[in-house]
């Protein structure tokens, strides 16, 4: 076999090792986190208000609460299922921010899967923020965006951020976001 037979197969062996194994799921997950952008901030002035807090969901234990828990706190939603692999490139920096801010930012991270999937996802990435669950047909204050869509709210209810797509959230100029909708 001449070396570049052998280098074309090569090639092409590492290619389908994309398609066909746990590498290219892996991959495809580090790809979007290295091609993932800083989410874009609203100016003050542009800034939209949710219209209310009722919105009933469940925490990670299966009971009902209520999203009026959140009034007047800084809030990050962000929309995800455990199979989608733009939400799971996501998912670690949004553990970074909860590991900074889990005391003084109310963490939405909502799905609509049932929780033996989820739960099973959650240990094996060691995942510690809180999992919301959504009630398919709820009405809601916001729009309810496609995985890996987010929000971040301030405690006047004002949108600051509403990301549609992954985002890089474990930057300086979300942090800088957080701590002055923090202090406000």
């Amino acid at each position: 076999m001449k070396k570049q037979t052998f280098f074309t197969l090569l090639v092409i062996a590492f290619v389908l090792s994309f398609f066909v194994t746990p590498l290219g799921d892996y991959s495809k997950i580090l790809l979007n986190r290295w091609f993932a952008m800083a989410p874009t901030i609203i100016t003050p002035e542009k800034r939209g208000k949710i219209a209310s807090y009722d919105w009933t969901l469940k925490d990670e234990n299966w009971k009902f609460i209520n999203f009026e828990e959140a009034k007047g706190k800084v809030i990050f939603i962000s929309f995800w299922t455990s199979w989608h692999m733009p939400s799971q490139a996501q998912l670690k920096d949004i553990q970074n921010l909860y590991d900074k801010y889990g005391e003084k930012v109310k963490f939405y991270i909502i799905t609509n899967e049932e929780r033996a999937p989820v739960e099973l996802f959650m240990e094996k990435h060691g995942y510690t923020f809180p999992v919301t669950y959504r009630i398919v047909g709820e009405d809601s204050p916001i729009t309810i965006l496609k995985p890996p869509g987010s929000y971040i709210i301030d405690k006047n209810g004002f949108i600051a951020v509403h990301q549609t797509a992954i985002a890089d959230w474990d930057n300086s100029s979300i942090d800088t976001l957080l701590q002055k909708l923090i202090d406000e």
